[in-house]
């Protein structure tokens, strides 16, 4: 009997290209361009990118790389900007966070976040400045809506943004802030003294803006986010972003971003369930593979149908995207469901390939810490549930 070939280590995972009811066969030519760019660079630098996550390092370079490749874009329209249609964009995130989730975090903060607030709400003359370099990875942008004390509820945000002359003077603290403390510029958004809330476009470099990295993270370590106080931070008139009224504004940013989060755990999930399939075809126990005995074939089924259950949700809401239909809370079911299939996915396939399943060459543990933090930004579980179940029947449960 000949027996399987242990996997390289050395090497990137081999793509399996799971696809058990053909959901992506169909997908066209344009689409798949992108979405073999995304492959591409995904396997290219795995090995780099799972080296940084180990040393907990952010590779800026592969940041830029992915504008190089115009996969940085979210499929935000706008002015220079490549056309990337809904389903282009999904399969980016997934592929993208098929090889790391802090490469596609990249995506979801410079693209989903700070290239789509100015997209949406920036001035002719601040668009024309921030949205190509921004698409192509030579300006690294950051989104600054958390605060230390205001997560879940950020509508509550303290920080401030007082007239003063011939500009703005802004004051306060956010947090978890994805290139906050090593890009150029960051959308802050403060309450001015109507109580309006507003967009504003710091640049890094001004006098009295700091931020920190977050140290300590056990997930996405190969991505900065920052802790930021701004300290009497003056910037001029038309820093303001004129689109932005209220907190709405805000969360119409963060509704475009959620369906991008679930593709995002289709990729991660995609990722764990095929290391979990190649381990048990390769790995001898007993005598024989692991992929012979009944309860992997049976958690292998198991996974499959999450997996398959994940795939044709972003394919179709990819489709009401296209059409105009998505509506925010058949986003918030997607970001809910499949960040949930990807936490499962991935706890049943650090099971499977038992203390291996610990070690970074095997490609599980870094994909299940990754996931929670997936879990969470862009509105954690529970917020998603509250806003799901206030649709379904006409009572608000929020506090």
């Amino acid at each position: 009997m000949t027996m399987p070939t242990a996997p390289d280590h050395d090497s990137p995972p081999t793509a399996l290209d799971t696809d058990y009811y053909a959901v992506f066969a169909d997908v066209p030519e344009a689409d798949r361009l992108f979405w073999k760019r995304a492959r591409t660079f995904a396997e290219d630098t795995l090995a780099e990118v799972n080296q940084a996550w180990d040393q907990g390092e952010y590779p800026l370079h592969l940041a830029r790389r992915l504008g190089e490749l115009d996969l940085l874009t979210d499929g935000v329209v706008g002015p220079g900007l490549t056309p990337m249609s809904p389903l282009a964009a999904g399969l980016v995130n997934m592929e993208i966070s098929r090889g790391d989730g802090s490469m596609g975090t990249v995506i979801a903060v410079q693209g989903g976040l700070a290239l789509r607030s100015i997209a949406l709400f920036g001035s002719a003359e601040q668009q024309a400045r921030w949205l190509v370099p921004l698409a192509r990875g030579e300006k690294l942008g950051a989104f600054a809506l958390t605060e230390p004390t205001h997560g879940s509820d950020s509508v509550a945000l303290e920080t401030t943004a007082v007239r003063d002359g011939d500009g703005w003077v802004i004051n306060g603290c956010k947090r978890w802030i994805g290139n906050g403390s090593v890009g150029d510029v960051t959308v802050v958004w403060a309450r001015d003294e109507q109580g309006h809330v507003r967009g504003f476009l710091v640049e890094q470099d001004t006098p009295g803006y700091r931020g920190e990295t977050i140290r300590g993270k056990a997930s996405l370590r190969a991505i900065h986010q920052a802790h930021i106080t701004l300290t009497d931070v003056r910037v001029p008139l038309d820093a303001v972003l004129p689109g932005t009224h209220s907190f709405k504004d805000a969360s119409r940013v963060l509704l475009a971003t959620r369906l991008g989060v679930a593709w995002a755990a289709l990729g991660h999930a995609t990722a764990v369930f095929e290391a979990a399939l190649t381990y048990s075809r390769t790995r001898i126990q007993f005598g024989k593979p692991l992929a012979s005995f009944q309860l992997v074939q049976e958690r292998l089924t198991r996974m499959l149908a999450t997996l398959t259950t994940m795939q044709l949700t972003c394919r179709h809401l990819a489709a009401l995207d296209q059409a105009g239909t998505l509506t925010p809370t058949q986003a918030a079911l997607a970001k809910y469901t499949n960040t949930r299939g990807a936490r499962e996915l991935a706890a049943i396939a650090r099971d499977m390939l038992g203390g291996n399943g610990i070690l970074l060459e095997n490609h599980v543990i870094r994909h299940m810490a990754d996931v929670e933090s997936l879990h969470t930004y862009e509105g954690t579980e529970s917020i998603q549930a509250l806003l799901i179940g206030r649709d379904l029947t006409g009572i608000s449960a929020f506090a």
